[in-house]
Parts: C-alpha cells; structure tokens; sequence
C-alpha cells in the first residue's frame, strides 16, 4: 500500500494518490490531515488518483463509510483518477454518500483533473 497526500498552495484542495490495497491504517493518517482542511476551510476539494489500486481492507472499508457519512456536505469537488472501469464505477457508487460534484478522469487525463479541480475556485463557497 502506497499512500500519499500532496499540498495545494490552495489549502482546500487534497491531492491523495494512491496504490495498492488501502488499509486502515492509511485512513488514520489520511482522516486527521482532511478533517484540519474541513475545520479550517468549511468545504475541501478531493482529487484522487488510483495507480494499481486494488481496493479496501475491511478495517479501512469501514473507515471509508464512516468519513463519508460525517463529511458527507463538507466535500464539494471529488476528482477520481484511475486505470481501469471499476475506478470509473467507484465514481458512480460514490454520488449516494456526498454532495461534492464528482468526475472521473483516466489516468491520462490526469492535467485535465487537476483543472477540474481548481475550476471555479473564487465562486465556491
């Protein structure tokens, strides 16, 4: 498991690549570092790209559902990056649990992303 955050200078924007099976573990590190981007900025933007993922462990599955249930208003943008249809239906399956407005890009597309991201970022609330 690979598991990265990267830092915007626009501190509402998270940048999480990821590889590789997601544990709980990764969460633990992952939730505390998005939560101080909620509490400081009201609403985050998510961009994250899945290089060779493979999915949840149990515990971090878990741990998914619960961050998405309590932030479920806080995120208004989530890009998701990947290599495969199935990254592409996580997109899909995600709409129920947010409000964010959600795309999904290939890999190769991964530029277009990151505007997508930061479009529209003087009229976000």
């Amino acid at each position: 498991m690979s598991f990265n955050i990267i830092e915007h200078a626009e501190g509402k924007i998270i940048e999480v690549q990821l590889s590789g099976k997601l544990s709980k573990e990764a969460y633990e590190a992952f939730v505390p570092a998005t939560e101080a981007r909620i509490k400081e900025f009201g609403k985050v933007r998510m961009l994250v790209v899945l290089h060779d993922f493979h999915g949840w462990e149990a515990g971090a599955l878990w741990e998914d559902i619960k961050f998405d249930v309590k932030h479920h208003s806080h995120i208004e943008r989530l890009a998701i990056v990947g290599e495969s249809k199935w990254e592409k239906g996580m997109s899909t399956f995600c709409k129920p649990f947010t409000s964010a407005k959600i795309e999904y890009f290939d890999i190769a597309d991964l530029e277009a992303a990151r505007q997508w991201i930061h479009a529209d970022m003087s009229n976000a609330s």
